[in-house]
């Protein structure tokens, strides 16, 4: 299997079709080694348009979403960036190398272990691997210029959990709703009290660990 060529069918086949057209994503992507972030049963199938299993009945998303949400939060290279559900820690990758530090929550402790350990093959060292659920937020009064949500979240209310940790200006990537359509959405923090939503596209991607639908109002 020549993976050079895959990757270079990735991006011609799934990331520009996509309208994925930003240099610097494109150039990210061309030099990603996501086959290394897959179980060796997988490699061969590392850059196809598909949901690749990581184990713990976990998948990565697929490479037009990853290249799509980094084209939409726009980073400039001196982010704090807050991820929302580690899995096989490629998406880590990619965030480590277009900000300054990336904080990666995983409620798996054999998923973060394994991310730590391939994450560390490359020398990303400007990436913090912790064990928690992350499905509120996480818990520190810290803001974050960028937060990336894995999963998708059932209802529109659990993303004021992520919005709150915002930087003003900083932008977040999470998906809302339930199969079989679902919306990705990007919500830029303007203000204290303010948050801009813009819709991006429809997809389907597993719902994030440890959310939960709102209780139903009864009498």
């Amino acid at each position: 299997m020549n993976l050079e060529q895959a990757r270079l069918n990735m991006i011609e086949q799934q990331i520009r079709p996509w309208d994925v057209l930003d240099r610097n994503v494109l150039d990210l992507l061309e030099r990603a080694p996501r086959d290394a972030f897959v179980a060796p049963a997988w490699r061969g199938l590392a850059y196809a348009d598909i949901a690749i299993p990581i184990g713990e009945d976990q998948t990565m998303l697929p490479p037009k979403i990853e290249g799509k949400l980094l084209q939409a939060l726009h980073l400039a290279g001196n982010e704090r960036a807050l991820e929302i559900g580690t899995g096989s820690g490629f998406l880590t990758w990619l965030l480590a190398a277009s900000v300054s530090h990336v904080t990666s929550i995983e409620i798996r402790p054999n998923l973060a272990e394994n991310a730590r350990r391939t994450l560390a093959e490359f020398e990303v060292d400007n990436a913090s691997v912790e064990i928690g659920d992350g499905s509120r937020g996480w818990p520190s009064s810290e803001r974050f210029d960028a937060i990336v949500v894995g999963g998708s979240v059932p209802f529109a209310g659990a993303v004021v959990e992520f919005e709150r940790q915002l930087a003003i200006g900083g932008r977040l990537f999470i998906i809302v709703g339930n199969a079989p359509v679902m919306e990705a959405l990007l919500v830029q923090r303007s203000g204290e009290q303010q948050w801009l939503r813009e819709s991006l596209f429809e997809t389907v991607v597993p719902p994030l660990s440890g959310i939960a639908e709102p209780r139903p109002f009864a009498i």
